[in-house]
């Protein structure tokens, strides 16, 4: 998410703050209740149980937005941050406080080894480089929705491009970016 995009979702959740702005809080809702949801269903939340914690996150954001402070983190850190505690909390109640150390949300990420690291970084040069050869306009599109977390239709309505433009667009990219990454066409620096 650019630095424009964080500065604008501050702004609205200021007007939630302050005004109680309701078209200012729909544009919030629209934009981070499917990315909260799917976040939490990665997290192993069922649909239901997903929908009920957006739900809660959004309620907070209507009722405590004086409480986000945009000089500590941008909103989605806030937001999600909310989410992950609110799923925390569920799982405690669903299992009557007996929430084992092990649980998977409460354990950090473990650290990529030495060997996966680099690879990792080889991987995202050599997409990087893939990336470079692909026309602009799909270039774009798929920063637009990989990168920025973008709906195809907020890309559509962001770009004026009709909606299945954009999706055999971004189909398209990642045919040609497939075909790039497996036919080895990429020139590294390596």
């Amino acid at each position: 998410m650019n630095v424009e995009v964080r500065q604008h979702f501050a702004a609205l959740a200021v007007a939630v703050a302050r005004n109680r702005d309701q078209t200012a809080f729909s544009e919030l809702f629209d934009f981070f209740a499917p990315r909260l949801k799917s976040f939490l269903m990665r997290q192993n939340a069922g649909v239901t149980e997903a929908e009920e914690v957006v739900q809660e996150v959004m309620v907070i954001l209507w009722q405590k937005a004086h409480l986000y402070d945009p000089e500590k983190s941008s909103l989605s850190t806030w937001l999600f941050r909310i989410a992950r505690n609110r799923r925390i909390d569920a799982a405690r109640r669903q299992r009557n406080g007996t929430l084992s150390a092990h649980e998977p949300l409460l354990l950090p990420a473990a650290p990529l080894a030495p060997d996966e690291l680099i690879e990792s970084e080889d991987r995202e040069q050599i997409v990087r480089i893939a990336l470079e050869k692909l026309p602009v306009e799909q270039v774009t599109l798929i920063k637009m929705a990989f990168f920025f977390g973008q709906s195809h239709s907020e890309i559509s309505a962001a770009t004026g491009l009709p909606l299945g433009t954009v999706k055999s667009r971004i189909r398209l990219a990642f045919g040609k970016l497939r075909a790039l990454l497996e036919a080895g066409g990429v020139d590294s620096a390596y």
